[in-house]
């Protein structure tokens, strides 16, 4: 099979729904043993392991706050004794992001941004990297954004996050390139989810027309992009940033 991943472990944080769902079925595809995690939805969590397991997949479910320190350590020892060590990291959670002003935003609401899309990458980092690093093999595929390309006006806290998130990854790309470990981030444009279904419909056609491609993307495009990232096939592949846009140009 190509871009196989029998044998492996991924995490995926926010996994319950939305695009963290897309990316835990297509890598349960490929064959990895898939880590759900979630914190505020358990219902569709739920519903998400009955699906990956249910299609033949093998998964787990774990509850814990992507950004909390403490609960990412009790999430990756819990799922080391259950799976083992884990071979692709992909974290994708992420909290509310709404648009506002610079003069609505709080210190507070950046730090929040900052917790999710920066620290918790490094706290889930810190955490898996030595068992990669003896197994001479990982992966982590950090979900950003084209938005950071395309610099959208009143977005800033969520698109400095963001850039912080893909400036990280680059970074972290060059250190870990010698122990056979990539890092690589998928940027999606605007993929419309269970979380933008209030979004104003005149907000929707308009950015709908603005893609080349003539269709809205899917959580299957980006777990398609992410598998790629996570197989032997990327092996040559570390620090790149791969906007999934249907051909618009963000930048």
């Amino acid at each position: 099979m190509i871009f196989s991943l029998k044998g492996k472990v991924a995490l995926v944080t926010g996994s319950s729904r939305g695009l963290g769902k897309g990316i835990a079925r297509e890598l349960s595809s490929a064959g990895a043993k898939v880590v759900l995690n979630y914190f505020n939805d358990p219902d569709s969590a739920h519903a998400t392991l009955d699906e990956i397991r249910d299609s033949g997949g093998i998964a787990t479910l774990v509850r814990a706050d992507a950004s909390d320190p403490d609960q990412i350590k009790q999430m990756i020892e819990a799922v080391t004794d259950k799976f083992g060590p884990i071979d692709i990291l992909v974290p994708n959670a992420t909290p509310l992001q709404p648009q506002k002003p610079i003069e609505e935003y709080d210190a507070e609401f950046y730090q929040q941004m900052l917790d999710f899309f920066v620290l918790s990458p490094f706290h889930l980092a810190q955490a898996v990297v030595p068992s990669m690093k003896v197994a001479g093999w990982g992966r982590i595929i950090n979900v950003t954004t084209s938005a950071y390309h395309a610099a959208f006006p009143e977005f800033s806290a969520y698109v400095a996050a963001k850039g912080g998130q893909i400036g990280w990854s680059r970074s972290l790309s060059v250190e870990l390139a010698p122990h056979g470990i990539t890092v690589n981030t998928v940027a999606p444009g605007w993929i419309p989810t269970e979380r933008h279904d209030n979004d104003p419909k005149e907000l929707k056609d308009s950015y709908f027309e603005t893609i080349p491609a003539g269709r809205w993307g899917t959580p299957t495009d980006v777990g398609n992009a992410v598998r790629y990232f996570a197989s032997d096939e990327a092996s040559f592949v570390t620090g790149q940033t791969l906007c999934l846009t249907g051909g618009l140009t963000p930048w």
